[in-house]
């Protein structure tokens, strides 16, 4: 590793706040985040976060200018690197800040940064872990529910990475790709900074019944020539349940009938819109053939005319 005054582009005579200055202007340009896949700026970026990581920490940087420590941190007899930033393998996630990925406001996690080195401005004894506070990066999940769970809500027990389980709430009227966001179940901060967030992203499973339009829900009801022409009651199921519905007499496929307040549930309630669909018998017989063609014969219509 280089000197670390001329990895931040600095002289010994570099005061706290022109280091703070300069590392933050590096580390924005450098940073992974910002150019994905680019290796030489990883490594730069590597290089910036351990220069400013000793020249920050007074009793290092002290050290490091009265010749005791090298550019690592590292007294001059040991020559050890500085594992932290140097030589983490590649299983090391966590611990090192150019492994936080996702972070959605790059201005806010240095934000972070300058808010935790201010608080340890005032206090040399926290050494560079407290000096260099970052939130965590938010941490995002695909959650698979079932049709009615989204619409009624639900709680589902997920693991996260890491052993950690927690019971998470659907709220009623949840919609495919809905996002749900747990404060601090995300990825660890760094210097005692903040965990990001999880975020769960809802995945619905369709019904093999009903069809979600907004706040309301679709289905088709079959039904047979005899409730067609002379109405009944017929048992519907619904999200909520089963509900007797009226056909009206002489009903035809196609026609839509209302239950009202039996859609998705929430401060204004959707319905539930039934369409009915006439179905002949599985094996229609010669007398049947027989009725409805002599009832033709006498009433003749054209159903592609749309009239008698």
């Amino acid at each position: 590793m280089g000197d670390p005054y001329q990895t931040l582009g600095l002289t010994k005579t570099a005061t706290d706040e022109e280091i703070r200055k300069a590392y933050r202007k590096l580390a924005k340009e450098h940073h992974p985040d910002l150019n994905p896949g680019n290796k030489q700026a990883e490594a730069r970026f590597k290089e910036i976060s351990a220069a400013y990581t000793l020249l920050s920490d007074p009793e290092k940087r002290r050290a490091f200018d009265a010749g005791e420590a090298d550019a690592s941190g590292q007294p001059q007899a040991e020559r050890r690197f500085y594992r932290d930033f140097a030589g983490g393998g590649a299983g090391f996630r966590y611990g090192r800040p150019e492994d936080l990925g996702g972070f959605e406001d790059l201005g806010g996690i240095f934000a972070d940064l300058m808010r935790g080195q201010a608080g340890a401005g005032r206090s040399t004894r926290g050494g560079a872990e407290a000096q260099f506070r970052m939130r965590g990066g938010d941490a995002q999940y695909a959650l698979p529910v079932d049709f009615l769970e989204a619409v009624n809500g639900t709680k589902k027990r997920v693991d996260l990475p890491g052993g950690k389980t927690l019971d998470i709430a659907i709220p009623a009227g949840a919609t495919d790709g809905q996002k749900l966001r747990l404060k601090g179940q995300g990825m660890p901060g760094l210097g005692g900074g903040p965990a990001g967030d999880a975020l769960i992203a809802v995945a619905v499973r369709p019904h093999p019944v009903f069809r979600r339009d907004g706040n309301d829900i679709k289905s088709v009801l079959p039904i047979t020539l005899a409730e067609a022409l002379g109405g009944g009651s017929v048992t519907v199921e619904t999200v909520a349940g089963p509900v007797s519905l009226k056909i009206p007499k002489h009903s035809n496929t196609g026609q839509a009938l209302r239950l009202r307040g039996k859609g998705v549930p929430g401060k204004v309630k959707g319905d539930h819109l039934v369409e009915l669909q006439v179905v002949l018998p599985p094996h229609p017989d010669e007398a049947l053939e027989k009725a409805v063609s002599e009832w033709e014969s006498q009433h003749p219509y054209n159903p592609r005319g749309g009239g008698r």
